[in-house]
């Protein structure tokens, strides 16, 4: 499925007129998501390509997260993935609470593609132990312009300042993975 992501309203952008996600999941316990941005690409300050290791503070700078719980569930996971091939993994209890690297989540494979009009980032997760439940997840980035000035994207924004963690944001539904 194809699904937009909205700039939140208090932060503006000049170098992106838009940002667009491709979710699948597979049966295995597999998310593929392809993020597209597009506009003046050549304006937004990507992060320099680096090793494919767990990094903190990847939201710093431009940035594609995914937020994943089980429906129903109060727990959920955050994921970062920087076009550098950096990546993050972190596990909550609830909103904000019982931060704590995810150690469950392997190493996502993440690619991008550039071109004078687009910026893609293409990553594949395993999710294995969360396989056979509905999901719901929060799609976000966090876009650097070259001039330092940072825009906040999300499926949707909640009142107030821009918090990928509130309810709202969880605004995507995922069934079950299909039996076997």
């Amino acid at each position: 499925m194809d699904v937009r992501l909205n700039r939140h309203v208090d932060t503006p952008c000049e170098a992106v007129t838009g940002i667009g996600v491709a979710v699948t999941r597979d049966d295995g316990g597999l998310l593929s998501l392809t993020y597209r941005v597009e506009g003046i690409v050549s304006d937004v300050r990507w992060p320099q390509r680096a090793a494919p290791l767990r990094t903190d503070g990847l939201w710093k700078h431009s940035c594609f997260e995914a937020f994943l719980r089980v429906a129903g569930a109060p727990a959920y996971r955050e994921v970062n993935l920087s076009p550098s091939l950096q990546w993050a993994a972190y596990a909550f209890d609830a909103r904000r609470t019982g931060m704590r690297p995810d150690m469950t989540m392997a190493a996502p494979s993440i690619e991008t593609v550039a071109t004078p009009g687009s910026f893609e980032l293409r990553a594949v997760l395993a999710c294995p132990d969360d396989k056979d439940a509905p999901w719901h997840l929060g799609l976000s980035a966090v876009i650097e312009e070259t001039s330092g000035r940072k825009s906040y994207w999300a499926l949707a924004h909640p009142p107030g300042p821009p918090d990928f963690h509130h309810e709202d944001c969880f605004a995507l539904q995922i069934p079950a993975a299909s039996p076997a």
